[in-house]
């Protein structure tokens, strides 16, 4: 049996969140003895079988809390973006990585699945894929970068170590409330427009999916790997639109607007900000919606995997358990 199929404890950081929970389900039915998530977050969906202890990565992580040697799961991040300071981004994402590795190398544990981001690469209308130069153009890309260099140095130093970086574009799912869910929502109020091109492509994935391609992954015995999760094809922000009105009837997008005009308003409501009226608009989001993520998984594709979902039935599974509310 391999040795990573032998461990009978695993801690997640993060575990509070949204790709975290769903990480901890699916270790509670891989029947692990001890399930440890550590997190300064509360968990919104709390998974029986799992031992909940509260702390932040930035600080020194205390190895008490096992007491076998553990799988690692670092899912611990600042990402909105743009949304926080930059140095909160670095704080959380490459300190805590430092202390993560501290932990493991602590705890004897020689196993991490790190999840990166497709940030790494930059915006773009070009096909990227791991090979691809990587061209952070935020704090929370060069964040998630510098991370993944510290692992990479953790890895090395010991022959029987094994790492894996999985860099998720867009996902989606139960519990994500966040860019799909907010789709969702402002196209069942009729308040979508798409901002100045409908074409702008948007590399996404399912949850449940990202989940199936690490267990995939990690089946495979390899010492290092790093891979894209997305869906193989290619999803512009127009043809996801098309996809939630076909799986849930939500109506179509009210048209365009042209790019000048959002800033202007994004403008407004940024005076509003400073006047202490809080809201999430800004010039900066709105240009984010108009780039392009094009990514593709061609590591997973190259090692054999077989997608089980694509756009459709991914968002056909989330209406299913959401009762077509996709929260």
């Amino acid at each position: 049996m391999p040795a990573n199929k032998e461990k009978t404890c695993a801690v997640v950081f993060g575990g509070a969140g949204f790709v975290g929970t769903h990480l901890l389900r699916n270790l509670v039915e891989r029947k692990l003895r001890h399930i440890v998530s550590f997190d300064i977050a509360e968990p919104a969906e709390p998974v029986s079988g799992v031992e909940y202890v509260y702390g932040d990565v930035r600080d020194s992580i205390p190895v008490e809390m096992v007491s076998s040697v553990p799988e690692i799961y670092d899912v611990a991040a600042v990402h909105r973006t743009p949304g926080h300071p930059d140095h909160e981004y670095y704080e959380t994402n490459v300190l805590g990585a430092l202390n993560v590795r501290e932990f493991a190398s602590r705890v004897g544990a020689n196993e991490i699945v790190f999840t990166s981001s497709i940030a790494v690469y930059g915006p773009g209308e070009d096909l990227k894929s791991e090979q691809s130069e990587t061209n952070p153009v935020s704090a929370y890309g060069w964040s998630k970068l510098l991370a993944e260099s510290s692992y990479r140095q953790w890895v090395r130093s010991v022959e029987d170590r094994k790492l894996i970086i999985v860099r998720p574009a867009v996902i989606f799912g139960e519990g994500e409330k966040g860019n799909f869910t907010r789709l969702a929502a402002a196209l069942r109020r009729r308040m979508f427009f798409y901002p100045g091109r409908d074409d702008t492509i948007k590399a996404c994935g399912y949850v449940e999916e990202l989940i199936c391609a690490i267990d995939f992954v990690r089946s495979l015995e390899r010492k290092y790997t790093v891979f894209n999760f997305c869906f193989p094809e290619c999803n512009s922000i127009a043809s996801i639109c098309h996809t939630f009105k076909t799986v849930a009837g939500l109506p179509r997008p009210l048209g365009k607007v042209p790019l000048s005009l959002l800033k202007v308003v994004a403008f407004m409501f940024e005076a509003l900000n400073e006047i202490g009226i809080r809201n999430s608009i800004s010039r900066a989001r709105i240009e984010k919606l108009t780039r392009s993520t094009n990514v593709q998984p061609a590591t997973l594709i190259e090692l054999g995997y077989e997608f089980e979902t694509d756009l459709a039935s991914g968002l056909r599974r989330w209406a299913q358990v959401s009762e077509g509310r996709f929260v």
